[in-house]
């Protein structure tokens, strides 16, 4: 494969200078979108931090190192970079078995894999991801978030077991321990969130839920006695302020690198698909096309160096990116203003979000999970064929219910073999009578001078590939010749319709030629377009075949035939 970084790594950032295009229009219009987005990620960055089982301020200092290096480094003019909703399960998963320290060597990894990914000209594969698939992941994420989240919401004093359903067994038996301070402070956040957008579209309501639950906590605190649990109850280390984030290599062993293949793999192909759909969307929305490979190794790049500032992985943040989409972003300095916003809120205003309570966070990724269920969706295509169904559904449960990583592995794999089905349908070998190939042959006729009758001789048997021919198909011809009538001296395999073959199909080819010839009978090639003549010759199956029995169409093979039926009864009589 030729491979020039040129051509592969072209970030939209450094584009944007080349003959004068960024004008101070353009710029003022960048830096209030980006000011709106800063203002937009930082109560999820706070929320996505606390869910994933990290600290508020890492949230924070992904949403701002992954938000600069995805701007900077990214294919798309718009896409916004930073924690998701999605990430909060195997965020979570990863630091409860490894640590923050097998996080970190996880999401480096996984970095590692997307800037590869890129390298290796990836990035339109993500695209033939089926939605089933994408749709049962989201579905199923949402309703662990929301899972996650029914603690806090209703201001349990329990320690929950991990795992979906011993979630729920604990919540149901615990239910009569409801603080009902901590629910209705949840319940009023989530109503402030669901009808602000009545009244603005600029200002998000999550923010103003932040302001209210953390103003109204401060004041029960102050003159009603009344404690909510908040960020500093559970992180008093915040109190003191916070320090610059420093870049800090972590330490790699054998062992830890083995044990995290699985979860990076996870995370990458996470961050891919999640990227690169929200990327497609922008493009939608405003005309424009995003590169996918630079995109990938741009994504690559955050989550390298993300960690090592103590972040957790990223990705583009659909939500964001049509927010700054809306409020008038026109290239990628929209996602550096943001990082540069939440860097000033996290060096001057972060002692002040020990006050901020739990149940509001709760309250924002409830409303959050609810907007990643895709529930119409969801139901909508429980009306397609069985077999999207069935894979929407294991996708959906396997999430829930085992493991996002094994989910996604096992997505991976029934991806593969839908397609593998999908091509299978359109794919088949068939034999051929005299009037099935009369029928078919009107355009190879009108590109030959010679227009003779085709008639298939006796001793003749055609077989006709439609498709490409390769291992889904792979004991087809062995099926076909099973019973097939004595007396044949000639078989022509029709390959017209075959755009490609891989070495499965190159070996079953070769299975069938050495058959046929220690049964004495004479296998043709006909229809042999010049991608398959170049991978016959690759393999050296053309030599063996013999290359005066390879035609690029049917009269000249069946003329062929007579030719040896003629030759073959010649010398039986002599």
């Amino acid at each position: 494969m030729e491979f020039n970084l040129g051509k592969t790594f072209r970030p939209k950032f450094f584009s944007l200078f080349r003959k004068g295009r960024y004008s101070p229009e353009t710029f003022a219009s960048d830096l209030a979108a980006g000011v709106i987005v800063g203002i937009i990620a930082l109560p999820l960055a706070i929320a996505f931090g606390i869910a994933s089982g990290v600290t508020p301020q890492q949230g924070l200092v992904t949403a701002i190192v992954a938000g600069f290096l995805v701007s900077v480094f990214g294919g798309s003019r718009y896409l916004i970079g930073g924690p998701t909703g999605a990430f909060i399960v195997i965020v979570s998963g990863v630091v409860a078995q490894y640590g923050i320290q097998g996080l970190v060597i996880a999401t480096i990894m996984a970095g590692v894999m997307l800037v590869v990914m890129g390298l290796c000209r990836m990035g339109a594969i993500f695209r033939f991801i089926p939605y089933p698939i994408v749709v049962g992941f989201t579905s199923g994420i949402a309703l662990t978030i929301f899972s996650t989240q029914v603690k806090d919401f209703l201001g349990l004093d329990v320690e929950v077991p991990s795992g979906f359903i011993p979630e729920w067994i604990c919540y149901i038996q615990n239910i009569g321990s409801a603080d009902l301070a901590e629910t209705a402070m949840s319940i009023c956040c989530l109503l402030v969130i669901i009808f602000w957008g009545k009244f603005s579209k600029k200002v998000p309501g999550s923010l103003i839920a932040l302001v209210f639950g953390t103003a109204a906590s401060f004041l029960l605190s102050r003159f009603a006695g009344v404690e909510l649990a908040t960020i500093g109850s559970k992180f008093p280390e915040l109190a003191a302020g916070l320090p610059m984030p420093r870049p800090v290599a972590p330490h790699f062993d054998y062992e830890t690198i083995k044990g995290l293949v699985s979860p990076a793999f996870t995370i990458a192909v996470l961050c891919a698909v999640e990227s690169l759909l929200a990327a497609m969307v922008a493009d939608g929305v405003t005309g424009h096309r995003h590169d996918s490979n630079t995109e990938l190794i741009g994504q690559g790049i955050a989550n390298i160096v993300t960690p090592m500032f103590g972040g957790i992985p990223a990705t583009g943040a659909l939500a964001r990116t049509m927010a700054s989409i809306n409020n008038g972003g026109k290239s990628p300095v929209t996602g550096i203003v943001h990082a540069a916003v939440l860097l000033l809120i996290y060096l001057f205003l972060m002692p002040y979000a020990v006050y901020i309570p739990l149940s509001c966070l709760a309250a924002i990724l409830v409303v959050v999970a609810y907007n990643m269920s895709e529930w119409r969706t969801f139901r909508y295509l429980l009306k397609a064929d069985r077999a999207d169904v069935a894979v929407l559904l294991i996708t959906f449960f396997l999430t829930v219910l085992v493991d996002l990583t094994v989910a996604i592995e096992v997505g991976v794999l029934l991806a593969v073999v839908l397609f593998v089905k999908r091509v299978m349908e359109t794919s088949s070998i068939e034999v051929l009578d005299d009037d099935h190939i009369a029928a078919t042959e009107s355009d190879e006729i009108a590109q030959l001078d010679d227009t003779e009758h085709l008639d298939i001789p006796a001793g003749v048997e055609v077989y006709e590939i439609s498709g490409p021919f390769f291992f889904g198909l792979a004991s087809r011809l062995e099926e076909l010749e099973e019973g097939r009538k004595t007396g044949v001296s000639v078989r022509i395999i029709r390959m017209r319709k075959v755009s490609f073959m891989d070495s499965t199909g190159i070996r079953n080819l070769r299975n069938f030629f050495q058959r046929t010839e220690k049964r004495g009978i004479r296998v043709i090639l006909s229809g042999v377009n010049p991608q398959v003549r170049s991978t016959l010759h690759k393999f050296g199956l053309d030599e063996e075949i013999g290359t005066e029995y390879i035609f690029p169409h049917i009269i000249p093979a069946l003329a062929k035939a007579n030719e040896y039926l003629r030759t073959a009864r010649q010398s039986g009589k002599s």
